[in-house]
């Protein structure tokens, strides 16, 4: 196996590594502070970022370039998420328009739609959202309560979703409702796009046990949307939904390094103590560090393994939900073992006088379960790899 990249690829490399050190500011660099993404000045730092990204020509390099993107490569992708988490650049904002809608439209989108949508979304002159999970039915996608009711140019839309991030800023959504009840379950089912100013449109945020607010309940009461904004065949919208988890699943080149956490685990030992002594000289502590960066590397070798796959052109295997599991997991056992490196001190909340690190472990611990949630609950994912990849009989 042969983990080099292309002298292309590296030429790429150096190009965005070159462009970043011209173009970051420092003080728009993460700082390793868990700054809350739902203050409005933190989005405003976030979407001037994205722009300066936009404006460079290094906004949605994997769109093809008919639609201002660079046809980047998987490979190119890799690098590209590569560069800036190693240049500590904060986030953007859009993910969902970029990595999902965008993609979405160029493939089942009328000329008018694509035209009207595509070119705000690089530029985040408009914000998206996607109106999926409901609150009756957990991972089950295609159990779609949210009615929309056909009525000539309009449909009348009457429903709810839930856990959808961005919903506060966002100024359009999909949607996934049914607008036939009487076909079966994944069918029926029509993708429209919401205005989110439209009157009957309710915002709700669902607020963290970290204080944050970037989930929220959306509530449509007799929302008007109009006939052109539905996307593919109406009661065909279950393949459009498909196609929009399928580049939720392989658009995004670059994982999370969990050797970065597990890298920061050991400087905070390495300051901390333990007995009298630094936590770090401490043989526990290290073999503990240790096994976590084994795991650490482990998934970075699975992640590319699907990457393989994907540039073989082969159907998305059991990687995604490994990664998936497997990532989450380990970020949960960092956050709690970095709990009992603290002792007393991990009681401290962010930003407290007196915290280590600021508090930033605590944060971290209270938002790990969210990822054993999000994105199909660890419970799914154990399910899918017993059934589909061990064979073993449904429980």
């Amino acid at each position: 196996m042969d983990f080099k990249f292309s002298e292309a690829d590296e030429a790429f490399r150096r190009e965005f590594r070159s462009w970043l050190e011209k173009n970051l500011p420092r003080d728009w660099r993460s700082d390793g502070e868990e700054r809350d993404p739902d203050d409005r000045s933190e989005f405003e730092r976030r979407r001037a970022w994205h722009r300066k990204l936009y404006d460079g020509g290094w906004m949605c390099i994997h769109w093809p370039k008919e639609y201002g993107g660079r046809g980047a490569t998987l490979l190119q992708q890799l690098v590209y998420s590569q560069e800036l988490e190693r240049a500590k650049a904060p986030p953007t904002v859009n993910f969902q328009g970029i990595a999902r809608v965008g993609p979405t439209l160029m493939q089942w989108g009328t000329p008018e739609q694509k035209m009207r949508f595509i070119p705000k979304i690089p530029p985040a002159e408009e914000i998206w959202c996607q109106g999926l999970s409901e609150p009756n039915h957990g991972s089950d996608l295609a159990a779609v309560e949210t009615r929309a009711v056909d009525e000539g140019d309009h449909f009348i839309v009457n429903g709810s979703k839930i856990w959808t991030s961005n919903a506060h800023v966002a100024d359009f959504s999909t949607l996934l409702c049914r607008t036939d009840p009487d076909a079966p379950k994944h069918r029926g089912l029509s993708y429209l796009l919401v205005d989110m100013k439209t009157p009957g449109v309710t915002v709700r945020p669902l607020v963290q046990i970290t204080g944050e607010k970037g989930f929220n309940q959306v509530f449509f009461e007799d929302v008007r949307v109009p006939k052109t904004n539905l996307v593919g065949q109406k009661n065909q919208g279950w393949m459009v939904a498909m196609t929009n988890m399928m580049f939720e699943r392989t658009i995004h080149g670059g994982r999370t390094d969990m050797m970065v956490e597990v890298r920061q685990l050991e400087e905070l030992a390495r300051t901390v103590y333990r007995d009298g002594r630094p936590a770090w000289e401490d043989s526990y502590v290290r073999q503990c560090i240790g096994a976590f960066a084994c795991e650490a590397e482990a998934l970075k070798y699975t992640s590319y393994r699907q990457l393989t796959r994907q540039l073989k052109g082969l159907q998305p295997g059991p990687e995604g939900s490994v990664m998936k599991l497997g990532t989450s997991d380990l970020n949960l056992r960092i956050q709690k073992f970095a709990m009992e490196l603290l002792g007393p001190y991990s009681q401290f909340e962010y930003m407290s006088t007196g915290a280590v690190d600021r508090g930033k472990w605590l944060h971290r611990m209270l938002a790990a379960r969210r990822g054993t949630i999000a994105a199909g609950t660890n419970e799914i994912q154990h399910n899918i790899i017993g059934e589909r990849v061990l064979g073993l009989p449904k429980g």
